[in-house]
């Protein structure tokens, strides 16, 4: 195929513009009813697919487009509504579904929007499947003629979605108190909005929420997990204990603990990690991150003799490393936190659950709890290029790479790869000189302008 729709998390792109217009999600949705199945299922039963979505106003119209592609191949659908991504991948186990769809750009503006997938186990599909799809989608054998009468599908809404989300959460730390934290939450005007707050109300916490009036053109807009300095500036004017901030689909959190201080997604982990090792909870003592986050973690895994495993970017592949060697906990430096003894994807509330749960277990605040893990100076440096060049074809790069490592020893480390939805090689350098470590990435970047450069 020339064309292309799914990129590293589903198809995205600015609504109502290819590809995320209302003629590509029918046809989109039809091609999903085709290779997920839409005979009878496990149980016999007419196959059903939930679908969730973020308050974007163009969910609307995406959504009605999905649905209509989906029935008309005799499938039915279970509308639940503003949904975060991971409730949505819960649910459709919860309800038993065949699959699950999320309609959201996650953590981008409110001009773009999103469909992602995932399976009966609410994990996202792999690439084998989506290829499958995309070679259907451009095809002419998408045939729906046949199913007419009784056989075509039926959309319900779900009124009591968000409670069983809710009650799901909740358990995830088993119900335990919350009394006596006080917690600023900025849920990013996202499909978490009437949701977390909730969650953590119920357990007791004292909760200030920002920017929880959706209006379909305010998600993400200078809020949320990518603006971690609003929750800083509450924190500090309530004398809160802790700063939570999601993205707009809730699938990745950010954190601020009670002096301002930063806490990422490394920082997360490896607090959530070291108390896991400690219960005996971590599945081989190891924890599976990518490449991007920080050498921190690695010698703070090594310390408390866990260990860290690194695979590309993006949380489905930390997903499939999980189910590939057994592990049990995950994510990224961006936030995406996978407890996967209770959620298949990053889930941004059961993470700060999570680390909710060990300051009230534990009595220490969130600052005492991130001396765990001491952060390596780490510099990034995007490059456009022309086209995706192999880097191991150009002698220069190589070179300065080679040249990097050598100066990093065992002290740092350099990794440099394209990006997978843009024509941008990223260089990443750490290590514990911060004037070395960007002299090193700009030597790349420059090998790399040279040789593949706009």
């Amino acid at each position: 195929m020339t064309r292309k729709l799914f990129g590293t998390d589903g198809v995205r792109g600015t609504a109502n513009t290819y590809p995320m217009t209302p003629e590509v999600a029918m046809r989109l949705g039809k091609a999903f009813a085709e290779v997920i199945g839409r005979h009878e299922n496990r149980n016999h039963e007419r196959h059903k697919d939930v679908i969730g979505k973020d308050t974007r106003i163009s969910g609307y119209m995406i959504e009605t487009a999905l649905t209509s592609g989906i029935v008309s191949m005799g499938v039915d659908v279970f509308l639940v509504g503003p949904m975060p991504t991971p409730a949505v991948a819960h649910l459709t186990k919860s309800f038993a579904a065949d699959a699950g769809i999320v309609i959201s750009a996650s953590h981008n503006p409110a001009e773009h929007n999103g469909i992602k997938f995932f399976d009966r186990n609410g994990l996202k599909l792999p690439d084998d499947v989506e290829e499958r799809m995309e070679k259907l989608f451009f095809s002419e054998e998408i045939k729906a003629e046949h199913v007419k009468g009784r056989l075509i599908g039926k959309a319900y809404r779900i009124d009591d979605a968000k409670g069983r989300y809710i009650e799901f959460a909740k358990s995830s730390i088993q119900n335990s108190s919350l009394e006596g934290i006080k917690v600023v939450l900025d849920v990013a005007n996202g499909a978490a909005y009437s949701i977390s707050p909730d969650i953590l109300r119920e357990l007791g916490a004292k909760v200030i929420v920002l920017n929880s009036r959706p209006n379909g053109l305010n998600i993400n807009l200078d809020c949320g997990a990518l603006h971690p300095e609003l929750i800083r500036k509450e924190v500090a004017k309530n004398k809160a204990d802790i700063g939570i901030a999601f993205d707009g689909d809730a699938d990745r959190v950010i954190m601020v603990d009670e002096k301002g201080n930063d806490v990422d997604g490394d920082h997360i982990m490896a607090i959530s990690a070291i108390r896991m090792l400690g219960k005996k909870k971590l599945n081989k003592n190891t924890l599976v991150a990518t490449q991007y986050s920080n050498l921190g973690l690695d010698r703070a895994m090594e310390k408390a003799d866990g260990k860290v495993v690194r695979v590309e970017n993006g949380d489905r592949y930390v997903v499939e490393e999980m189910l590939k060697n057994g592990y049990n906990f995950g994510g990224e430096q961006s936030g995406h936190i996978i407890f996967f003894d209770y959620t298949t994807t990053g889930d941004g509330t059961i993470a700060a659950l999570q680390i909710l749960n060990i300051m009230k277990e534990t009595g220490k605040k969130l600052s005492e709890l991130a001396k765990c893990m001491q952060r390596f100076p780490q510099v990034l440096v995007n490059v456009p290029v022309k086209e995706k060049k192999d880097l191991n074809r150009m002698p220069g790069v190589l070179k300065a790479i080679k040249d990097a490592e050598k100066k990093l020893g065992k002290e740092g480390r350099i990794f440099v790869r394209y990006s997978g939805t843009e024509n941008i090689c990223r260089i990443m350098v750490e290590g514990k000189s911060g004037r070395l470590i960007k002299q090193l990435a700009d030597n790349v970047a420059k090998e790399v302008r040279k040789g593949a450069g706009k």
